[in-house]
């Protein structure tokens, strides 16, 4: 399983890459309008610094024609790095960008996925991940979980390299849904993950589990006893 940080802000990633496993970074225009008017390229250097090279960085292109997102993808690599995988809305356009760059070797993330036919032809066009939306997916009345299972068995009986990396959650339910139907990677908002390790009942259990030991041995440690 992959666990990436769908974020560009770049304290949220030093925070949270302190407590989470995580793989990569996600980023599209919307993310990066809530940083506001950034220096783009330094910005995702800056990025790249704090994940490292063996970490991925998904950046999307904004252009709707086939030309504009492979020139935008010969430039995101040209200012950053040639191993950022480069997210592509599957359109048709999206298609044909997809079907050029992977004969480039440009690494492909296939993004705004609603559809099986949209992850199937994602993964003929040679995508190394494909992004179903489980939320967006849900709210438009699609099945998410039948979908993304779907997708799964499709890449196993075609045995392709492309892997399903879940993205849109609301909750941390979600996630979960996504990974038991077969997503091999998700990429979540770390205040979601954040949020989700502040339950109420883990604090308890913590809380209980000190009372108890403070009750026989006070403020001695496990590690005191050593001394």
């Amino acid at each position: 399983m992959e666990l990436l940080f769908d974020t560009a802000n770049l304290e949220q990633i030093k925070t949270y890459d302190r407590y989470f496993p995580m793989t990569g970074v996600t980023t599209n225009p919307s993310i990066f309008k809530a940083e506001g008017k950034v220096a783009f390229f330094d910005h995702l250097k800056r990025m790249r610094e704090l994940i490292g090279p063996e970490r991925t960085l998904h950046v999307q292109v904004t252009a709707d024609d086939a030309q504009g997102m492979i020139r935008e993808a010969h430039a995101i690599h040209r200012m950053v790095d040639n191993g950022v995988y480069i997210k592509v809305p599957v359109t048709e356009e999206g298609l044909a960008a997809i079907r050029a760059l992977r004969g480039e070797g440009v690494p492909i993330t296939a993004t705004a996925v609603y559809s099986q036919i949209q992850a199937f032809m994602a993964m003929q066009a040679g995508a190394n991940y494909i992004a179903p939306y489980f939320n967006r997916m849900e709210n438009l009345d699609i099945e998410p979980r039948e979908t993304i299972a779907a997708m799964r068995q499709f890449i196993d009986e075609a045995g392709s390299d492309s892997r399903i990396m879940a993205a849109s959650f609301r909750n941390m339910a979600q996630v979960t849904s996504a990974l038991l139907a077969g997503a091999q990677a998700v990429t979540v908002q770390p205040k979601l993950l954040h949020d989700a390790f502040g339950m109420a009942a883990i604090a308890k259990a913590v809380e209980d589990f000190k009372r108890d030991w403070t009750g026989v041995r006070g403020d001695t440690s496990i590690a005191d006893l050593t001394e």
